[in-house]
């Protein structure tokens, strides 16, 4: 098996495209998607800074390589989740990354900062421990960046991530997260920043073959609390059909993507601001999804993630109903109460 573009052997074969690289044709394969990716969704300029979402793990540090080779201006944010050694294994590998190639890291510490770590937070909290995690990091990246002056931050979401998600939200008719599902999440208030994913273009596979072809030291270990996650068994659905149908993935995903409707409503205006930190919540916006849909039950499944059922607490007020703190503060309420 050659190379396609200097005939040289090929290391790696692409199925979807009928294809094979080098390790030199395959970087630099991997690097025309990601720019092409950047420029095709306007996600950002060479003249702005990017701050990183990096857990450790292969996608988030091959993506900052990427860019950082690409010339882009960079920074990490690695959130420290407090998982025992998973945790204290994850920040070591960013850590180490940022020190060999003398770029920008920021931790954020959440046993420090909060005083608990995600195992605690999802156990006072009675939350599924991927739900709290998934809570906790939105609203981090987002005020970090604020807090920094980033207008922009890059997470290393990939091709299979993004067909999973859209999988799960299909076979649940989630239409709210349907409308919203994209590479890029554009600011639509003034307390949010852009979100990117600038690695939808290429495989799992492609930027795990990438990190090792480029000597990435990443963990290999999964997360303790993913297991028996939903997004794992779509994951292992469409790798059935990929292996089966070369092309699935890419074609169900960026399919949708060309073909999402432009009149879809984002219900991005008249969102009210936490009382507490000044963030947008949804717990008002819920209320007009429902009002404006015959049923109701769609426009609210997306409101769930954001805007979870209320627990009594001093937030409440009114007779009983509830005041517009966003998910993250009415989780730290209970967390702290």
């Amino acid at each position: 098996m050659k190379c396609r573009v200097c005939q040289a052997k090929a290391m790696i074969k692409i199925e979807r495209h009928h294809t094979a690289f080098c390790p030199i044709c395959f970087t630099d394969y991997v690097h025309k998607q990601v720019e092409r990716a950047v420029a095709d969704e306007r996600m950002f300029t060479r003249s702005e800074e990017i701050l990183l979402a990096v857990s450790g793990g292969k996608d988030s540090l091959a993506l900052w390589e990427i860019l950082i080779k690409l010339g882009y201006k960079t920074a990490g944010l690695h959130v420290d989740l407090g998982i025992g050694d998973y945790s204290r294994a994850s920040r070591a590998k960013a850590e180490r990354f940022a020190d060999s190639r003398g770029a920008r890291l920021i931790v954020h510490d959440l046993p420090n900062e909060l005083g608990a770590g995600i195992p605690q937070i999802a156990e006072k909290t009675d939350r599924p421990p991927c739900s709290a995690c998934g809570l906790v990091k939105r609203y981090s990246f987002n005020q970090i960046a604020l807090e920094k002056g980033f207008s922009v931050v890059a997470t290393g979401h990939n091709l299979d991530d993004e067909a999973a998600r859209l999988l799960g939200n299909v076979l649940h008719w989630q239409e709210e997260y349907l409308d919203k599902q994209s590479p890029v999440l554009p600011a639509a208030h003034e307390k949010l920043v852009k979100k990117v994913k600038p690695l939808y273009r290429l495989a799992e596979r492609e930027i795990a073959a990438y990190s090792i072809m480029n000597r990435i030291e990443y963990i290999v270990e999964e997360c303790p609390n993913a297991t028996g996650a939903k997004l794992l068994v779509y994951k292992d659905v469409l790798n059935r059909l990929e292996e089966n149908a070369p092309g699935t993935k890419h074609n169900f995903y960026l399919t949708f993507l060309r073909r999402r409707s432009a009149g879809s409503a984002e219900f991005t205006e008249g969102f009210p601001t936490c009382q507490r930190c000044g963030q947008p919540t949804q717990a008002g916006g819920a209320a007009r999804r429902k009002a404006a849909n015959d049923s109701g039950e769609s426009a609210l499944a997306g409101a769930t993630a954001s805007a979870p059922a209320a627990h009594p607490s001093s937030s409440q007020e009114n007779g009983g109903a509830r005041s517009p703190l966003c998910g993250y503060c009415r989780l730290m309420e209970r967390v702290h109460a």
